[in-house]
């Protein structure tokens, strides 16, 4: 996997993710998401993610993050990945939903 891949989340990683059934969290602004998103994914927007780790540890795992282009959701996946949490970057949301 390339730089630009685990930047913004290309490759296999996210299928297996999804096969393995992880939960999908869209980091957009909620008027984003509510403009279109993955069909089961939940939005948590990047400026609470820290203030959610907790719930993040609850989630099924691994937890695939992702936002319009893999930029926010690299941030959310480098913080959630410090504090414990299994998560990839999923990348852009319609990359994600392709997959699913």
């Amino acid at each position: 996997m390339g730089i630009f891949d685990s930047l913004f989340g290309k490759g296999t990683d996210v299928k297996d993710a999804i096969s393995q059934g992880g939960q999908i969290v869209d980091v957009r602004t909620p008027g984003e998401f509510a403009g279109g998103h993955v069909n089961g994914a939940i939005n948590i927007p990047l400026n609470v993610v820290d203030s959610k780790v907790d719930d993040f540890k609850k989630m099924k795992e691994p937890v695939i993050l992702c936002c319009a282009s893999g930029n926010r959701s690299g941030q959310a996946t480098r913080f959630l990945q410090s504090k414990g949490v299994n998560c990839i970057n999923g990348g852009g949301w319609m990359s994600v939903n392709a997959q699913v």
